[in-house]
């Protein structure tokens, strides 16, 4: 079991599995952290439960090791003090010796929320108290009944070790009962340096002033930690977290001002955060407040900022807290917690030096949006390449080129890959119903289709990029060139590659069809390229819908019959409609959710010139149409009966349209992933009729 050579603990909150977080725990101590520390997350679980299970598991150790398990905080106005003395004591048998608690009133708007009342004054006295009755309870003496002439209040467990409370909240009041009879101070999620300073000197000094040793006093802090391969990756993902937007919108003044930034950015950050606008509320989030509130980047960079919180704060005992609550992040802290153990105390000229530029203002970060929204893109990717390529640097070549293939697939976007497949091989089970079917040509058909929609996808990433209208924090889009995994001329090179294979395709294919092949792929390459590029970017111009409908619908789907066979079917122009109406909708589903995205880029979807409620009408007119307009083909004999069996897909069809429903009634998070649910929707619809037409041949 390792020792590290300076305190440092895991903060865990009292979400997901309990058999996680006690699995987290023992990590911890095999790594040599001193301490874990849970705390309620009203209203999840129970802290008290997942702090039994640590016990239950921990507590058979009997290594004296100095190991401590915390509740980190427990609130006396939710759980009766009382009670609170019979948690610790039954904790103390299960781990002896090991136990901490830490005591607040969590947030007032919780207690409200319960119909608990809470007034200032009564809530410093209530804790007050609590500590006093606690502690009375634990050396085994009776309590008064609170009841007047009924008998006392009689503990009957054993008297626990020595259990340390400790004081869990920042205004002034609570400071100072901490400095009066706590044993220590827990300092809350997204503290400053200077903010932790200042609360700390007035712990000190009100100790002192109370007769105590104000070193008797341990002073730790949960801080909110995200670690990544690059510290740019890290600090992009912190600002696309919801729990991070919110931690940012909820700083308190003193403690903005304290940290060099002005209350008017948490005030625009915390008015997109209740819109539930999270892009542009992450957005809004500049490096400088992250570095300031939280510990984000490398592992490297993480045990740096946790020693600057330590040293320039008087931190005792960072507690390092993962916002990303998972077995990763919780492997990459744990790493982070031993380089920070080893690493030197920094001298007294540079820990000055660390904090002032930590108490810069930020002017840039609130003006900075102001900028018109082409320009402020500019800046933004000018900035984010900079700083990635330094961060590349640091990774070894196969880091790198990981990064590189992850961030192919990722810009590729294979989940809407069925919006050619599916065309495609709709043209070709027609083909093989009309007993005309080639499979080698099927399959240069389909390699060529694949090849002009991944070109597309890259195409429009790049210029989705330069435009303005993707930045780190929206919604669903690829993030690979924003993150720096790989740069705009280097996926442009990818695209041209792709649009190389699709034309020696369309060669090879002209070579036995002719120039129709000829005209099929310049309308084809021509829609892929300027979907976004200039100088026609019909996506920008309320096209892209109209137009996908047609590139993807009719043209794939009859191009395709062609290709195959070498003729031209009206009945495969029919069976071409149901499907592009589930691709324009794919696309149609995706402008609708990020109408306040593409407005703020200054560019104009279909979507945004009809306003999201004529929005919710085009995508269920684009939905249902497809089984309606399948259904009268079929009911005039165009189509056989047996493409019908696309009615299995129905169920799928409700969840688009339930989720259509809710976010037409105002809730933006249950169309988040609409165009995803879409296109699984297009890929077995169009799999069945495939089917469909395919079974029509045996018949």
């Amino acid at each position: 079991m390792a020792t590290l050579g300076r305190r440092v603990g895991l903060g865990l909150a009292a979400r997901g599995e309990a058999d996680e977080v006690v699995t987290w725990a023992a990590s911890a101590r095999r790594a040599g952290l001193g301490s874990v520390w849970v705390h309620d997350s009203y209203f999840e679980r129970d802290a008290v439960s997942f702090v039994s299970a640590i016990c239950s598991e921990l507590g058979r150790d009997e290594r004296e090791d100095g190991f401590r398990i915390a509740l980190g905080a427990v609130n006396p106005f939710t759980r009766h003090p009382v009670v609170l003395a019979m948690t610790g004591a039954a904790l103390d048998e299960m781990a002896p010796g090991r136990i901490v608690m830490g005591m607040a009133t969590g947030l007032p708007l919780r207690l409200k929320q319960m119909g608990i009342p809470y007034a200032p004054a009564e809530a410093v006295e209530g804790v007050s108290r609590a500590i006093d009755d606690v502690r009375t309870l634990w050396k085994g003496e009776r309590l008064p009944s609170a009841t007047p002439g009924l008998p006392p209040i009689q503990p009957m467990f054993a008297p626990p070790h020595r259990i340390p409370i400790y004081v869990a909240a920042y205004r002034k009041e609570f400071v100072a009962l901490g400095a009066e009879k706590a044993d220590g101070y827990l300092a809350r999620p997204a503290e400053s340096v200077p903010s932790l300073r200042g609360i700390i000197g007035r712990l000190r000094t009100g100790a002192a002033a109370a007769g105590r040793d104000p070193g008797s006093l341990e002073t730790a802090g949960y801080l909110l930690t995200l670690v990544d391969e690059t510290r740019r990756e890290a600090l992009n993902r912190a600002k696309r977290e919801p729990f991070v937007i919110y931690m940012m919108s909820v700083l308190g003044d003193v403690s903005l001002a304290r940290a060099g930034f002005d209350r008017e950015l948490r005030d625009r950050i915390a008015a997109a955060w209740r819109a539930e606008d999270f892009h542009t509320a992450g957005n809004l989030i500049p490096d400088e407040l992250l570095d300031a509130f939280m510990l984000c980047g490398t592992r490297e960079d993480v045990a740096a900022a946790a020693l600057r919180f330590h040293t320039e704060s008087d931190l005792d005992l960072p507690l390092l807290q993962p916002v990303l609550q998972e077995q990763k992040q919780i492997d990459e802290i744990l790493a982070a917690a031993a380089l920070y153990a080893g690493l030197p105390a920094p001298s007294a000229a540079a820990a000055r030096s660390a904090s002032e530029r930590t108490a810069e203002p930020v002017r840039q970060a609130v003006e900075g949006p102001a900028l018109a929204p082409a320009l402020a893109a500019a800046v933004a990717v000018d900035a984010l390449a900079a700083s990635t390529l330094e961060d590349d640097r640091t990774l070894t070549f196969w880091s790198r080129a990981r990064r590189r293939a992850g961030a192919i697939w990722e810009i590729l976007r294979p989940f809407a890959y069925s919006a050619s497949a599916i065309p495609v091989a709709a043209g070709g089970a027609l083909a093989f119903a009309d007993g005309r079917f080639d499979a080698p040509i099927f399959v240069l058909t389909l390699i060529g289709a694949m090849a002009l929609h991944s070109g597309t996808n890259i195409i429009n990433e790049v210029f989705d990029v330069r435009q303005g209208v993707d930045t780190i924090t929206s919604p669903r889009a690829s993030h690979a060139i924003l993150k720096g995994r790989i740069t705009e001329r280097g996926a442009y090179r990818v695209a041209l590659g792709f649009f190389a294979i699709a034309i020696l395709v369309g060669l090879a294919l002209t070579a036995v069809r002719g120039w129709p092949i000829v005209a099929l792929g310049l309308v084809g390459l021509a829609g892929g390229y300027f979907y976004t590029a200039p100088p026609f970017q019909y996506k920008f111009r309320a096209l892209g819908v109209p137009l996908v409908f047609m590139l993807m619908g009719p043209l794939m789907t009859t191009g395709a019959y062609f290709a195959v066979t070498g003729k031209w079917s009206w009945t495969s122009l029919w069976l071409s409609v149901p499907i592009g109406l589930l691709v324009a909708a794919i696309l149609h589903g995706n402008e609708w959710r990020d109408i306040s995205e593409d407005t703020r880029a200054g560019i104009a979807t279909l979507s945004s010139r009809l306003g999201a409620s004529f929005a919710h009408y085009a995508y269920l007119a684009m939905t249902l149409g497809a089984y309606i307009t399948l259904g009268l083909a079929v009911s005039v004999g165009i189509l056989p009966p047996q493409v019908m069996i696309v009615m299995l897909s129905l169920p799928l069809l409700a969840i688009v349209i339930r989720a259509a429903e809710l976010g037409a009634g105002g809730q933006a998070r249950a169309i988040v992933m609409i165009d995803v649910q879409t296109a699984r929707l297009h890929m077995v619809f169009g799999a069945l009729l495939v089917a469909g037409v395919l079974l029509s041949r045996a018949s």
